[in-house]
């Protein structure tokens, strides 16, 4: 594909930031794929930082900037898991409710005992719940390697439930489960009474000033490809708040800015969300339950480790086309956000690489 495919010079990432900052920083540029766009932003006391690296798309004609969306996988959970505390800070929801309360009758996974799945359960992965939803894999073979869960639907999904196992006690052991994050997301749907991206926008995004956060088509992405072509933009519609996000640079450093520096993030009074989405914030980080193999312990949605710098809390996520990290560190005042088209054997690399990348500005 010659110059279509690999454009003949890369801009440079880092032309205004220290030569430090750059040493650290140049592993996750290197590990993600030379026709790559790649975006990481850093937090760092008083420092801001935005780096980007590539293009839009494999023609080589618009660059990758702070404003280009990428997708974020499954660091769509951080969101939901934000909003959950947001609800619960303004006592629509509690953590111990049964999702039965939220679901129709019927659409509700079978239990082998009395104790039910809770909502706190879900934002945990504790609830037993399989990784996903009965029935999805084979309806999304077909489109395995582009948008293999376009097709599979809100009512696939109810239908779905009643077949649903449930292994071993709610609460009693991590498991990860997209299906329990994004059924998360449709119970606080349900709750609230509006579609997860509405609510999430007036609840979270639009208080924290992310302008370019959604799931849906807003400013220009980075393209995904896979053996030359293109794949298109994914689609979620069943699980949104599991995987279906994207955002940009700068909203994330947003994001994070939040979670670090809670009494100081402006959030406007009279969207009547201040006083709970700092509540929430706060809330959102405590450590919940410990993941008994790799003594991680799990907030709600956020992986917390604790290490010589600090505890670390982060999240990572992928989809076919793109990899994402997350992280931050409390006590040192330090956040890192790394996003990348990625090719599918780098992303596991690219993001241990961001992992790596947070504890070494942590030190």
């Amino acid at each position: 594909m010659g110059a279509q495919s690999t454009p003949p010079s890369l801009p440079e990432p880092f032309p205004t930031i220290s030569p430090e900052l750059a040493r650290l920083l140049r592993p996750l540029f290197s590990n993600a794929s030379p026709t790559s766009g790649v975006a990481v932003a850093v937090i760092r006391g008083a420092e801001r930082t935005v780096a980007c690296r590539g293009y839009l798309d494999r023609s080589g004609k618009r660059p990758v900037r702070a404003d280009t969306r990428f997708e974020l996988g499954s660091v769509t959970k951080t969101f939901t898991a934000l909003l959950l505390a947001e609800m619960v800070a303004r006592g629509e929801v509690r953590y111990d409710d049964p999702i039965d309360r939220y679901l129709p009758a019927g659409a509700v996974p079978g239990y082998p005992h009395d104790r039910p799945i809770t909502l706190l359960h879900l934002a945990t992965h504790t609830s037993g719940l399989p990784r996903l939803p009965v029935g999805l894999v084979p309806t999304s073979v077909p489109r395995w390697f582009t948008n293999p869960y376009a097709t599979f639907s809100a009512a696939h999904l109810l239908r779905a439930l009643p077949r649903t196992p449930v292994r071993g006690m709610p609460g009693a052991q991590v498991r990860y489960s997209s299906l329990g994050c994004g059924l998360l997301g449709l119970v606080l749907e349900n709750a609230a009474g509006l579609r997860y991206e509405e609510l999430l926008a007036s609840r979270v995004c639009d208080p924290l000033g992310l302008v370019d956060t959604s799931c849906g088509p807003g400013r220009e992405s980075v393209t995904g490809y896979r053996r030359g072509r293109r794949v298109p933009s994914f689609r979620l519609p069943a699980l949104p708040g599991a995987a279906a996000l994207r955002s940009t640079a700068d909203d994330m450093l947003r994001f994070l800015q939040a979670h670090l520096a809670v009494d100081a993030v402006p959030i406007p009074e009279r969207t009547g969300a201040a006083v709970t989405l700092r509540a929430a914030l706060r809330d959102v980080g405590k450590p919940r339950v410990e993941h008994r193999r790799t003594g991680a312990r799990i907030c709600l949605i956020w992986n917390q480790r604790l290490s010589a710098e600090g505890d670390l809390v982060f999240q990572s996520g992928s989809t076919r086309s793109f990899s994402a990290f997350a992280g931050f560190n409390p006590s040192a005042q330090v956040g890192l956000v790394a996003m990348a088209s990625t090719l599918p054997g780098l992303r596991r690399r690219f993001t241990q690489t961001a992992y790596e990348m947070l504890r070494r500005l942590s030190g």
